[in-house]
């Protein structure tokens, strides 16, 4: 098993993990920061050796400030200025691995994509709230760099004629909203030097003006940023990371925003003080095949979950699979099938449907239409773990038990020898009374008698894989 080892470079702590190719933290180290570039790069060495073993195959570096990814050079930092430091030349002498040096944020933003906030979403934008405010972007998978350094989201102008930034421009959303800003705004309005955002949160909550007004002068710009990037990137999701990114959402909770064509869901790094360790040492990992992503749009028989497969699938562009499709051409060559033997080759489809899953590209999202409940969990986990999906959500297509059964009825002329006549109606209805999701992911509830909002559909699905965790058999 293949593991890189991640550093993250800040003001107060050098932080260090060896990680696995999933994500996992498997060893962790940390030292004291410096403002002297020299002391911190003896301290990065050291935190190398301490967690080094024969498994590492990569040292990825997250830094602050302006980098050049390709040259794997700092341009530019703050506390800690590591530009003029051959930070990537030293470590992969001395470690004999190939070093990879980028951003910070960027970094940050690799972790909440792999194993947090961000997990499955191909287009993200992130900005980290500290000292200054950092940024990254993510669009279509891949970090945006553009001429080298994309992404410093922290130098948007907000105000023309606001407060001159350490950039050199004029009214950037930094000098207002950062870690930094924020101290200023307290001390403006009178309060101690001790108050603390948390502190803020909860006297707004009370209705105390002053925090109230604080909390507005320090969220009401990022507020502005934030609408300003969601118009021009149109992300999924903005990730709000960093020491203060938790207590800048609940801030945010508080702005009203405008009414407007662009919107995108704001959402609380989960990985904390992991994300930068975890980002760089995956960043420095060679290139993994993209998992798939998995939809399943499950319910009974007549439940109208082909019709809702087809249209998330003329919404998305995702292909589908269906379990009937498969097994209605071996309906339609084989004489005198029987109820056992169509259960048969129901399973038979299910696991052909999995096997195309499995040769689908990388990356590849799918919706996979079947009355999975026909087989036991166990079976269907199994297919599952063998494909290994990156994210799976569950659409279930419910409808009233008579009206799943009239349905039915409706269709038996129709349907291939093999299927159930009109005996299986009192059955399906029976059935369809005590039917349940099969939940091996977040689950998307559908009634497939009223109007579908297809847009609306697929904004849900997509919020489901973003936030699915390990598979695991329902209990």
């Amino acid at each position: 098993m293949k593991s890189a080892i991640g550093i993250d470079i800040g003001g107060t702590h050098l932080r260090a993990a060896r990680v696995s190719a999933e994500g996992a933290i498997l060893a962790r180290g940390r030292a004291p920061s410096s403002p002297d570039p020299s002391a911190v790069l003896t301290r990065i060495e050291a935190l190398i050796a301490e967690i080094h073993d024969n498994t590492v195959a990569g040292i990825g570096i997250g830094a602050p400030g302006r980098v050049d990814f390709e040259a794997r050079r700092v341009l530019s930092g703050g506390y800690v200025d590591l530009s003029r430091v051959p930070l990537a030349e030293r470590l992969q002498e001395r470690f004999g691995h190939p070093v990879v040096v980028d951003n910070d944020c960027s970094m940050a933003l690799v972790g909440e994509g792999a194993a947090g906030a961000a997990r499955g979403a191909p287009n993200v934008v992130m900005l980290t709230i500290g000292t200054g405010i950092g940024g990254a972007i993510l669009e279509g998978g891949r970090l945006m760099r553009a001429n080298g350094t994309a992404g410093q989201l922290g130098h948007i102008c907000i105000d023309p004629k606001g407060l001159r930034c350490i950039c050199g421009r004029i009214g950037c959303v930094e000098t207002v909203s950062s870690g930094t800003a924020l101290r200023r705004h307290i001390a403006e309005a009178g309060l101690g030097e001790t108050t603390t955002a948390a502190d803020l949160l909860a006297r707004r909550d009370m209705g105390d003006i002053v925090a109230t007004n604080i909390l507005q002068a320090w969220a009401g710009p990022l507020r502005t940023a934030i609408d300003s990037l969601v118009a021009v990137l149109d992300p999924g999701i903005v990730v709000l990371g960093g020491g203060l990114g938790h207590a800048a959402v609940a801030a945010l909770s508080g702005v009203k925003a405008a009414p407007s064509w662009y919107e995108a869901r704001i959402r609380p790094a989960e990985l904390g003080d992991d994300a930068g360790v975890i980002g760089a040492a995956l960043a420095a990992l060679p290139p993994q095949p993209s998992r798939k992503r998995l939809v399943l749009v499950n319910g009974v028989p007549a439940s109208g979950k082909s019709g809702v497969a087809l249209g998330l699938s003329r919404a998305t562009g995702w292909p589908v699979l269906s379990l009937d499709t498969i097994k209605n051409e071996f309906l339609a060559e084989i004489e005198q099938v029987d109820r056992p033997f169509n259960r048969t080759l129901g399973r038979a489809s299910l696991r052909a449907m999995f096997a195309l899953v499995e040769q689908a590209r990388p990356g590849e999202t799918l919706i996979l239409d079947a009355w999975f409940g026909f087989q036991p969990p166990e079976f269907l986990a199994g297919l599952i773990d063998a494909v290994g999906p990156a994210a799976i959500a569950e659409i279930w297509c419910s409808a009233p038990p008579e009206t799943i059964g009239a349905r039915y009825a409706a269709r038996v002329a129709s349907r291939p020898h093999g299927h159930p006549g009109m005996d299986y109606v009192p059955e399906l209805i029976a059935l369809a009374a005590r039917a349940e999701p099969s939940r091996f992911g977040p689950v998307v509830e559908t009634e497939t008698t009223a109007e579908i909002d297809f847009a609306t559909l697929r904004t849900q699905v997509e919020s489901a894989l973003v936030s699915t965790g390990p598979i695991s058999i329902p209990g």
